[in-house]
């Protein structure tokens, strides 16, 4: 199954679409997001002011089948900006149709109309079935990522 996906900003109408998709993805992740969550992205991607934006993959029968979420950021050692690929998910029924790779070209036009000098993200180590597309897309660093969590009681 190889279908052309078009992609596209997320509209105010795509909200049950969307939130499937994401509540599909924090499950793969095995993230325990609430509705609470969900409404504060949503309320994110509608607000033209805040950095999160989200494209997302048209299907057939104008089925939303894939969500990116994206945003700018500095990259002082080399003078640029940057965009960072916070989350990719296809819809199970859809993947291998060529969403997937739509959205990071779609990301990659978005960036190079912005003049950003990289799109970045990471993925899960047994990520394999996405991380085939990734090879196939982009190269993947030597980079490390390091995470200090931030609680109320540190």
């Amino acid at each position: 199954m190889n279908t052309a996906a078009s992609i596209r900003p997320v509209m105010p109408t795509d909200r049950p679409a969307w939130e499937q998709l994401y509540k599909g993805y924090a499950a793969f992740y095995n993230v325990a997001q609430t509705q609470a969550m969900r409404d504060t992205v949503w309320t994110w991607l509608m607000d033209p002011q805040h950095e999160t934006k989200a494209l997302v993959a048209v299907g057939p029968h104008n089925k939303i089948i894939g969500l990116a979420h994206y945003r700018p950021f500095a990259r002082p050692l080399s003078a640029t900006r940057g965009g960072f690929l916070d989350d990719l998910f296809v819809d199970p029924e859809a993947r291998g149709s060529g969403a997937a790779d739509a959205l990071l070209e779609g990301l990659a036009q978005l960036g190079r109309q912005h003049n950003w000098s990289v799109i970045r993200w990471i993925t899960a180590e047994d990520n394999y079935r996405a991380r085939a597309v990734y090879d196939r897309k982009a190269d993947r660093t030597k980079w490390l990522t390091y995470d200090i969590k931030l609680t109320a009681n540190n």
